[in-house]
């Protein structure tokens, strides 16, 4: 049976009611789910997620993934969705890292948990393991909420989050560079694409290169 821990991580950010229907009233779609899904081909399992999410003015929710170093991941296929701030791709692989971040003006909330397939005996399908590796919360985004059409790609902005007892709590450094891209990505005014998820060819390099 999953313990406490197990089933945070797996079912993400905890929104209230209400925030959740503002976030409905505005248009900003998320799909933080993951599944569990089995290579027939490579007769292993991997875990599937989907980029998705953007922003208004005020308002912004997004998830992203990386692997478990924080490493870009190459998607599987984009996602042509019908209007803006809603799924951008999809991804399949062994692990998943997935960064969740909501943003209420310049108050944001960030959960970083890690996926990945448990033991099983032969046979059986595995558990999906879910495991925490950093949660912030209240923390403090410092930019100018952006208007359509600002470029922040040359702004490495990233929340910071404190104890209790005020003292600063780090972010893992191997995933501040995908929670730069999660923070652009809730505050990306009319979303239409992903933030952090790389093309294949990004990912593994132009086809027949040096052939």
């Amino acid at each position: 049976m999953p313990d406490k821990q197990d089933s945070l991580a797996r079912r993400g950010l905890t929104l209230s009611k209400r925030v959740l229907r503002r976030l409905n009233e505005v248009g900003i779609f998320v799909q933080s789910q993951l599944s569990l899904e089995h290579q027939h081909l490579a007769k292993r399992y991997v875990v599937r997620g989907i980029e998705s999410g953007g922003a208004v003015k005020d308002l912004g929710r997004y998830v992203t993934f990386c692997g478990p170093e924080g490493a870009p991941l190459p998607y599987l296929h984009p996602i042509d969705a019908i209007g803006v701030n809603g799924v951008h791709a999809v991804v399949v692989a062994p692990v998943l890292v997935r960064i969740e971040l909501f943003r209420a003006g310049r108050t944001c909330q960030l959960l970083i948990t890690k996926h990945q397939p448990g033991m099983a005996e032969p046979g059986r399908r595995p558990p999906l393991e879910n495991r925490i590796l950093f949660r912030g919360v209240n923390g403090l985004v410092d930019l100018e909420i952006p208007r359509a059409g600002n470029d922040l790609t040359e702004r490495p902005v990233r929340p910071e989050f404190w104890s209790r007892a005020g003292e600063l709590l780090g972010i893992p450094s191997e995933f501040a560079a995908a929670v730069v891209a999660a923070t652009k990505g809730a505050s990306c005014v009319g979303c239409s694409h992903q933030h952090y998820l790389a093309t294949p060819i990004t990912a593994f390099g132009a086809v027949g290169a040096g052939a």
